[in-house]
Order: structure tokens, then sequence, then C-alpha cells
């Protein structure tokens, strides 16, 4: 069988599948599992073309991590060519922990544990299945491999990954300002004293990344219709969790019903393979029949909220840089309790609190490094001339609060 095939993406082009194990994983189940798990979750719900998925992510992650690899092999970067493989494979597998509507539920599932746990533990059972030939490539995913850059490659604040989501969101969205020169950051990659570098020509292209991923987080990630349809999907599984608890039954998939009805830690993950095996079968489809069936639950609560989140009337959100008054949140619960008639332990799926944050530039989280024209490395902030630059270093932190419009449009207030 040729299974050196090339896939038509989109985004870039033609992206050729440089191996046959790198296709065999892309085969694999838990990997065709996310061809069903959107990239930016809801935000489809605000810009209709969002649609595309992790699997498309992931491939476009692998693109660029070859064409990265291939760069710095051109300036006599010392990469053989199982190292090249293993690199490959690290980022193409760096998401395959994900779970349904990615980022939005990742700590509802389950309690505790990062996608990038789940991804460690799964590659460690492909590892098995693919008699310890992925072994180079978990040690570059969990950066412990001695040539400290090709994990760089997979995760820093300059990784493919990062490059991937933020050209192929762009694209998708039709936001322009999420747009990349990856071509150009990609060209002026080099490495010193073993860790991941940018030429100083690359300097505006890296400024303008960073600026990006601003705009980006602000104007699709953090949106506020994005942030209000993430949050009722929350508190949908949690009330049906909650039932669940209670001995009401809730429509659920077998998977899915293993998390609603069980506590699963990061603990349980490791004792018992079987929250792993339940894990890799879920993906949207399985919280979406949830929320659908949830439509014509018996419980007023949860039936209001799916109904609701499936009708596409999402609740009211205020963002504020201000923590909101105690007397403002109080008023608004008052106020649902009246128009839904729910009890006073129900209103907290009306009317919520949640903070939310943003920083495009990390300092000392694996700082982006400039290899300036004398030798010398500094740090972007430091090698820029961009007089704000420091400032997208600053964490922004603010404030929502979320409650159905019916609240203003009936003037209840």
């Amino acid at each position: 069988m040729n299974k050196k095939k090339i896939i038509n993406d989109p985004v870039y082009g033609f992206v050729s599948i440089p191996s046959d194990l790198v296709f065999d994983l892309i085969q694999h189940t838990y990997f065709q599992r996310l061809r069903y798990i959107k990239q930016v979750s809801l935000t489809h719900l605000v810009y209709p073309g969002a649609l595309h998925t992790r699997f498309q992510h992931a491939l476009g992650a692998m693109h660029l991590m070859g064409l990265a690899l291939e760069t710095l092999k051109g300036k006599d970067i010392e990469i053989n060519a199982e190292e090249e493989e293993a690199a490959i494979i690290a980022i193409l597998l760096h998401d395959i922990g994900h779970g349904p509507f990615s980022h939005s539920l990742e700590h509802t599932l389950v309690q505790g544990v990062s996608h990038e746990h789940i991804s460690s533990l799964i590659m460690d059972e492909m590892n098995q299945m693919f008699a310890g030939r992925l072994t180079l490539a978990i040690e570059i995913f969990k950066g412990r491999y001695h040539k400290r850059f090709l994990h760089q490659l997979v995760s820093s604040q300059l990784d493919a990954d990062r490059m991937d989501y933020l050209n192929r969101d762009s694209f998708f969205t039709g936001v322009s300002e999420g747009v990349i020169s990856f071509d150009r950051i990609i060209k002026m990659l080099n490495v010193a004293n073993n860790g991941l570098v940018v030429e100083q020509k690359g300097i505006y292209s890296i400024e303008k990344f960073l600026i990006a991923r601003r705009l980006m987080y602000w104007q699709v990630y953090l949106h506020k219709t994005v942030l209000s349809a993430e949050q009722m999907l929350i508190k949908i599984l949690q009330r049906a969790k909650e039932l669940s608890e209670r001995g009401t039954r809730v429509f659920a998939t077998e998977a899915l019903a293993h998390f609603i009805k069980n506590k699963v830690t990061r603990d349980d993950f490791i004792k018992d393979p079987y929250h792993l095996k339940c894990f890799t079968m879920l993906d949207d489809n399985d919280i979406l029949a949830t929320v659908k069936m949830g439509r014509v639950h018996e419980d007023k609560v949860l039936s209001e909220l799916c109904d609701q989140f499936m009708s596409r009337k999402l609740y009211h959100v205020e963002l504020s840089n201000q923590i909101p008054p105690r007397e403002r949140i109080d008023s608004l619960r008052n106020a649902a309790m009246k128009l839904f008639g729910v009890a006073a332990d129900e209103v907290k799926y009306f009317v919520f609190t949640q903070s939310v944050e943003n920083s495009a530039y990390d300092l000392g989280e694996g700082n982006i490094n400039i290899l300036m024209k004398d030798g010398t490395i500094q740090d972007i902030t430091t090698a820029s001339d961009l007089s704000n630059l420091e400032m997208l270093a600053k964490k922004v932190q603010k404030f929502m609060v979320a409650y159905p419009k019916e609240l203003r449009e009936w003037k209840i207030l």
C-alpha cells in the first residue's frame, strides 16, 4: 500500500505525509477522533466559517514542523532522520488528548487533568501498540531529549502549534488581524546554545506574531458571545452531573455517561486505564446528543439551558475590568428567579460570574530569543524597538457577568 499520501490543505496547499509510520498514526482511531472535535470550540456561533477541526490543525502543525526542520538543517544544525521523524510525530500528536469542544470543557468532564497530560497518556499507550517506535517522539514531547530546540518547536511561545492555529483560525474565521508571516518566521529560525532563536532580521515578523495573538484572543477566542456559549455549555454539563448524582437519568452516550456519573480525577486516570478508554471515545457529537435530548428533559433548568443553547439564544455577557458588585449579582439573580420560576439553589445556572485572562507573551515562560547580528541573544521585548511590546507581556484580567437577555428585554431590572 502506498502511504506517501498528499493532502490538499486550504491554508498551505499540498501537505505531504513524510513516512509510513506517520501515515499509520494518522490512520489510528485515536487520531481520527480529532476529525470530530472543533478546533475553536463554539466560535462558529460568531464566525460561521470556524468549523475546522483539531485533525486539520494537527496536520497543519506537522507541515510547519517539517518546514522548520528543513530550515534548520539548511543552516547546518545537526538533525538526523530519526530525530526529524520523531519531532514531526511529537507535533502531530500534541493535541491528541483534547476532549470534546477543545478547551471549553477541559476541566469540566475531568477534574484537574489537562489535555497535555491526557495526550501524554495516549502517546504512551500508542507507543506500546507501535512496539516502542514513538519513544523518541515522547521524549521530545516531554522535553526530556537533550536537543532542547526540538521540544521548543513542539511547545514554546513560538512553536509550530501556535503558528498554525493563528494562521488557521484567522483563515476560517475571516479575521485578518490574526494573519502572521509564518513562512518568514520559519526562515529566520536558528539554534544557539541548544535553544531555538530567531535571527535579528525576523524581529518585525515576531512583533506582528505577538500582536496578532493578542488581537485574536480578544476578537475571537474571548469574544463575549463565544464566552457566553462556552459557559452555557459548561452549565449544562454541570446540571447533568448534579441530576445524575441525585439519581435522575440524563440521556448520554455510554462514554459520556461514565464522566457524568463519576468524578474522575488525574489520579484515577493513572490508576485505571478504563477512564482513558472512555475518554478516547468522546468527541463533540457526544455532547451535542446530550444537549439536544436535554431540551425535552423533565428538569426545568436543564431543558431551559439546552433549548436556549441549541436555539442560539445565548446569555448576555458584560465584561469589565472590575469585579462586579455583589448587589448587581443579587439583583440579577432575584429577577431570574421571578422570571424563570427557579429556586435559589438553581439560579446559579442563569446568572453567574467568571474571570478571563489574556497575555500575548509570558516573560520567563520559554522566552522568544533573538539572535543579534553581533552574536548576542536578547529577549524579544528588549531586542525590539516597539515601545508597547512589553505591554503585551502583562496579563490582562477581565470579569464577566452572564445572564439571560430576557432580564433586559422584559425590563425586569
